[in-house]
């Protein structure tokens, strides 16, 4: 009698049809209008970004690839380490990824190190290590470590024993109390990552791409939203519709946006993309993004991609498995949207 599911479902269809009477009166301008909204809802307050000062903290040879350690600074005083997967071969400049991670230890775990920093051997988990499978195909990937896992936990979450845990619940509560999200935070921590990036003489700075798995895939997509410089994008793990996944399903406090369902569902922020190339990649059996939400997303992007002209630029993917990373159709594709 006192449940409130069915006030909230009542909530949920009185802001969708708001969304459907606004577009109608801004139908002209409704794209710029939406991202205009997705940047304030992922507003950070700083008053200038610090210098990237790039420190370089560790370089190992690997049979195919070196791998480097590097330090940068973002705003607010903020270091982040990042790992830039190189290429062995010759010296001309390459299509670049900036690689997301999502919930797990961190950036180590799509590198092919174990939680403690040590080689990874055996079996690769369900991250599939996609930072290593992208730099074996010519890329150079950059991997930041996302603000509140691995190394960049609080050190209340970093006790001995705990590995995969994260610092998110508590960041994200802090930054609400400065009218901030935390996603809207690494958002703009990853744009400071391609500043830097841009900055390497490795990279060929037309030729940039990101791929995100999970809350990876929430900030591989606001980021090429917001930052034009990615051209191509994969999201793994991630496409649906907020009522099916983060509405319908317990996730983390990362997910939510501040004011997200005023503008857009998800599938329309995700066609915000278009037409630049975009691949969407997901297991049937993903309990926390559902296959029917997923479904729901692309038959959305499927009709934005055919009214941007861009039917050829969408690519999808939906594999047997979990919330896991398949990127058997992924890798390939995104090898052929940045090709010179």
């Amino acid at each position: 009698m006192w449940s409130p599911d069915a006030s909230m479902d009542q909530l949920y269809r009185a802001f969708e049809l708001k969304r459907e009477q606004s577009r109608t009166e801004w139908a002209e301008h409704a794209k710029a209008h939406m991202k205009k909204r997705l940047a304030d809802s992922l507003a950070v307050t700083m008053e200038e970004q610090d210098d990237l000062r790039p420190v370089l903290l560790d370089r190992v040879e690997l049979e195919d690839h070196v791998r480097e350690r590097i330090e940068i600074g973002t705003f607010w005083g903020f270091r982040v380490p990042v790992y830039v997967l190189l290429p062995k071969g010759d010296s001309h400049k390459r299509a670049a990824v900036l690689a997301l991670h999502g919930h797990g230890y961190g950036s180590r775990q799509i590198v092919g190190l174990n939680a403690d920093g040590s080689e990874l051997e055996g079996e690769w988990d369900l991250h599939g290590n996609y930072a290593l499978e992208l730099v074996r195909r010519g890329f150079v990937v950059v991997v930041p470590e996302i603000l509140g896992f691995g190394d960049r936990r609080l050190e209340e979450d970093r006790k001995e024993g705990q590995v995969g845990n994260s610092s998110c619940q508590t960041l994200a509560s802090h930054f609400m109390l400065y009218g901030m999200s935390i996603a809207g935070v690494r958002v703009h921590e990853a744009m400071r990552v391609l500043d830097y990036l841009v900055t390497r003489e490795e990279v060929d700075a037309s030729r940039i791409g990101c791929f995100g798995f999970s809350g990876g895939g929430l900030l591989a997509a606001y980021t090429a939203i917001l930052d034009d410089r990615v051209q191509a994008s994969v999201l793994c793990a991630f496409t649906n519709t907020f009522k099916r996944s983060i509405m319908g399903v317990r996730h983390c406090i990362d997910n939510y946006l501040p004011g997200a369902l005023e503008f857009a569902e998800l599938p329309e922020l995700i066609g915000l993309l278009a037409p630049r190339p975009l691949f969407i990649a997901s297991g049937k059996g993903d309990p926390i993004f559902p296959v029917d939400g997923v479904e729901a997303a692309v038959s959305y992007l499927e009709r934005a991609y055919g009214l941007a002209g861009a039917n050829e630029k969408l690519g999808v993917h939906l594999y047997d498995g979990v919330h896991e990373v398949n990127g058997s159709q992924a890798y390939p594709w995104l090898v052929e949207a940045l090709k010179r």
